[in-house]
């Protein structure tokens, strides 16, 4: 499939498709499932982990600050409250190390967004933590090809709706690119937009959809983003 000049803006996620996220939630998540181990089962500690994130995303939202927050309540319900404060101090740098890491981009990252910058207006369209999603972008150095950026809470159809409204775009005009299939394709798909996947090797199993979602949906997948340019006359 290739798009033609109709397009009017052309959209990235950022978390695992510009830049690695999730191979570091990993990371920090056996450091902590290690850290309880004294009370649980490594593998029940990370099942009751995602079972806190599921409910407190509609609380606190994505990113690390919720993730932190998701620790420390998963570790004191654990411990039933005996969590020594010192083991929460822990945690709570575990996520101050989340917050400041170096951001490592994608293999070919770079290259795709130069030679696109030129031709059509490139959009960051992100969900997360407002303040941790800008400074990723900050300190990606990836600023610079990004004529606009929104950081939303979730993506849902009717975000993409609010978002193709106010920039005044109709969803024919309009591409998304990402790795999840629940945020950056499917909701995007509802609204009759365009959509390019490009799976990562992690994905957080809050992002993950079964086959049947994806019956019937007709989008782009590319093994790499070396590949998105080549789409784009």
């Amino acid at each position: 499939m290739q798009f033609t000049k109709s397009i009017k803006m052309i959209a990235f996620d950022a978390d695992d498709t510009l830049w690695m996220n999730q191979l570091f939630y990993d990371e920090f998540e056996a450091a902590f499932t290690e850290l309880l181990s004294q009370y649980f089962a490594k593998d029940e500690v990370s099942a009751r982990l995602l079972a806190t994130e599921n409910r407190n995303v509609k609380i606190f939202g994505y990113g690390a600050k919720s993730f932190m927050l998701s620790m420390i309540e998963t570790a004191v319900t654990l411990s039933h409250g005996t969590i020594p404060p010192q083991n929460i101090q822990q945690i709570i740098d575990l996520g101050k190390a989340m917050l400041t890491r170096p951001i490592q981009l994608l293999d070919g990252v770079q290259s795709v967004l130069e030679s696109l910058e030129t031709k059509y207006p490139l959009m960051v369209l992100t969900k997360g933590d407002l303040m941790d999603q800008q400074s990723k972008l900050a300190r990606s150095g990836l600023g610079r090809f990004f004529q606009h950026v929104e950081v939303v809470s979730d993506k849902k159809p009717a975000t993409y709706r609010h978002i193709l409204h106010r920039y005044g775009l109709q969803p024919d005009q309009f591409v998304m690119i990402g790795n999840s299939l629940r945020s950056d394709i499917l909701p995007v798909l509802d609204i009759n937009a365009h959509a390019i996947h490009i799976p990562y090797q992690f994905t957080w199993a809050h992002e993950q959809v079964a086959e049947s979602e994806l019956n019937g949906k007709q989008f782009l997948q590319l093994d790499s983003i070396h590949q998105v340019v080549d789409c784009f006359v």
